[in-house]
């Protein structure tokens, strides 16, 4: 499966992967008076859904049907405000990924810090936050840099989104978290994955292990019969905060609920 973030953006995973880093965003916040956000695979920042996303139309069936709906759940909504706020004119053309909602909220002593592997990408993500002094883009092996910087200076929420096209890259996203809380034990660290089959997701679990708390939510659209179609996807947020289960609850009901087929699940447990 062929994970673009320019294929994919505004789909219902990114629903749920942005829904949930916002509200995580804000809770880390009401804890510190700085907070310092790294991520992995950050992407160009801001997306055109008239490219790629035509082609794959999931924005269609993801954030164009979420702009369209009525009576949405704050954290939703939160979200939806996000998305007007890139489409001055009306309307659904652009889709803002992580680093572009994180810079929104940065507060003045608040630093970002996102990396792509490919260049281009990464010119992309510096653009996109041109406006933002203190969050910044950079071309990289996202896995290597994040774990650099844990070790050289501070970490509070590290997001972890790799494309999964290569066969390591669940074991890497399992090591490099494990590798972060050996030197930041408090870091709350955020892990987006597809569930395209529950053995390879559990195989991943397994390897991340019980020493830390961790909230897994997980949405299905349908069941998970076709491991080549992204059925569903799960956030595993390890070191949640005090009302993480909650807010995971109610993103992902939202969007399996609104926007699932019949077999659709949305479930928020503890490992």
């Amino acid at each position: 499966m062929n994970y673009r973030h320019s294929f994919h953006a505004g789909n219902f995973a990114d629903l749920v992967k942005h829904a949930l880093v916002l509200w995580l965003l804000k809770a880390r916040q009401a804890q510190r008076d700085t907070v310092t956000v790294l991520d992995t695979h950050a992407g160009a920042g801001l997306y055109d859904l008239s490219g790629d996303a035509v082609r794959s139309r999931e924005a269609e069936a993801g954030v164009a049907r979420l702009m369209q709906a009525e009576g949405l759940p704050p954290l939703i909504e939160a979200l939806a405000t996000e998305v007007r706020a890139v489409n001055p004119n009306g309307g659904v053309r652009f889709y803002p990924g992580s680093p572009l909602l994180i810079a929104h909220h940065l507060r003045p002593d608040d630093r970002y810090g996102g990396f792509d592997i490919s260049g281009d990408v990464a010119s992309l993500l510096v653009e996109a936050l041109r406006r933002h002094p203190n969050a910044s883009g950079r071309p990289g092996d996202g896995f290597k840099a994040v774990l650099a910087e844990t070790t050289a200076g501070p970490a509070d929420l590290v997001l972890i989104d790799p494309p999964f096209e290569q066969p390591d890259d669940y074991w890497r996203t399992a090591d490099t978290t494990l590798a972060i809380l050996k030197v930041r034990r408090d870091a709350t660290i955020a892990i987006w994955t597809p569930l395209k089959d529950l053995e390879t997701f559990d195989g991943f679990l397994r390897r991340l292990g019980t020493a830390h708390p961790a909230v897994v939510a997980e949405v299905r659209l349908r069941p998970l019969i076709n491991p080549m179609k992204m059925n569903g996807c799960a956030m595993v947020v390890v070191n949640p905060p005090a009302g993480t289960d909650e807010a995971a609850a109610e993103i992902c009901g939202w969007v399996a609920g609104t926007l699932g087929e019949e077999g659709q699940k949305s479930e928020v447990w503890r490992l």
